[in-house]
């Protein structure tokens, strides 16, 4: 089986929100191990990468139509039903791979991103993940994830224009701490290599902190 079709089945495709298949537990057991914190809102309630491509998209059009970011409503599910092409995970990546993948990778880059997930904290995802039942080459494309190293460039390399580089940050920013200064760097150099305005950023931040409330 392929990667992108293992992918398509614990993402759980046409899921709505709340939805959250294999994929939201994985991501959950990621943040939740590293902070203790979840996307755990109204509306994401483990929706996975579904919901990071609806925040960005709504991000994306009050960033052109030039509206304030405080007057941002947030996403919810009845967006997901409009929902730009553009920022469909189901959409192919600037490298070809599933975007999905990229949107995974980018996450779990963010979530490494202060060094938290070591090795002893690592083998501990993968005992939990051991218990979401996933079929065995599932598991397997979950582990290689997690463990192969991160690159910027790779995450950065991924983005089909402007707005799937708006969904990678938008991704990344669910998982990072912004008050812990390592990954605010972090999220700082994955703007400034996705070359996102400022103003996009802020509403984007604008996205993420109502999604994480």
């Amino acid at each position: 089986m392929n990667a992108e079709k293992l992918i398509g089945q614990f993402l759980g495709k046409g899921a709505g929100f709340g939805k959250g298949a294999a994929t939201g537990g994985i991501l959950g057991l990621l943040l939740g191990s590293k902070k203790g914190r979840k996307m755990a809102g109204g509306t994401l309630k483990y929706a996975g990468l579904a919901a990071a491509g609806v925040m960005a998209w709504k991000a994306y059009q009050g960033w052109q139509q030039g509206r304030s970011p405080g007057q941002a409503a947030p996403a919810t599910e009845a967006d997901l039903q409009q929902l730009d092409p553009r920022f469909s995970p189901l959409a192919a990546a600037a490298n070809g791979e599933p975007f999905q993948l990229s949107l995974m990778r980018a996450m779990i880059g963010a979530a490494k991103a202060d060094g938290h997930v070591d090795a002893a904290e690592q083998q501990r995802i993968f005992e939990q993940v051991e218990q979401l039942g996933l079929a065995a080459d599932e598991k397997a494309l979950v582990f290689d994830m997690l463990s192969a190293p991160v690159s910027l460039g790779d995450i950065v390399a991924s983005a089909r224009g402007p707005e799937q580089a708006a969904e990678l940050y938008l991704a990344s920013r669910l998982v990072i701490d912004p008050d812990q200064a390592a990954e605010q760097a972090y999220l700082e150099a994955l703007a400034h290599r996705l070359q996102l305005p400022a103003e996009l950023v802020t509403h984007l931040e604008s996205q993420a902190r109502q999604g994480m409330a």
